[in-house]
């Protein structure tokens, strides 16, 4: 059984750009169907998740295997306005690698991003409202405060 002693979470930083396109090429590769070409990351709706990271506001965790440092996940958060990213309702990216999915890691993800951020107060997904990943955000005290066919926007009192 696979559970949170096998792995470990660490803070992202600015010399992980790699994973995170990694984990970017992951979170739009569906579980079945066909799978997107890898030079999908780099269409400008997409590479705006990770492109330069490490620009401030830039944060979010990474879950590792704890034996083989296999990557298992990442939950990652960025300001996308154009003008003034002070002003945008910041992007949370979320994925855990297919076959590790349903085992907590997650949950733990989303967990330790929010304990880090307590001051969080707006979020939004490139999700369904029905989602794991909403559903999830729930439990944080998050709520839909608007929604599209592809997205919501959550919202918090802090």
């Amino acid at each position: 059984m696979f559970g949170p002693a096998d792995y470990l979470l660490r803070p992202l930083t600015d010399q992980d750009e790699a994973i995170l396109w990694d984990m970017l090429y992951l979170a739009l590769s569906p579980e079945s169907g066909e799978v997107p070409p890898p030079d999908i990351v780099h269409r400008p709706e997409y590479e705006r998740f990770v492109e330069s990271w490490g620009r401030p506001g830039d944060r979010g965790f990474v879950a590792l295997e704890k034996a083989g440092r296999a990557l298992l996940g990442a939950v990652w958060l960025r300001a996308q306005g154009e003008n003034d990213p002070a002003d945008a309702t910041p992007e949370l990216a979320f994925v855990v690698k297919p076959g590790h999915r349903q085992r907590g890691i997650g949950a733990s993800l989303l967990t330790q991003f929010v304990r880090a951020n307590p001051n969080l107060d707006s979020i939004a997904l490139r999700v369904g409202a029905n989602s794991p990943a909403a559903r999830l955000m729930e439990r944080f005290g998050f709520e839909v405060a608007t929604q599209s066919d592809k997205a919501v926007v959550m919202r918090r009192h802090v």
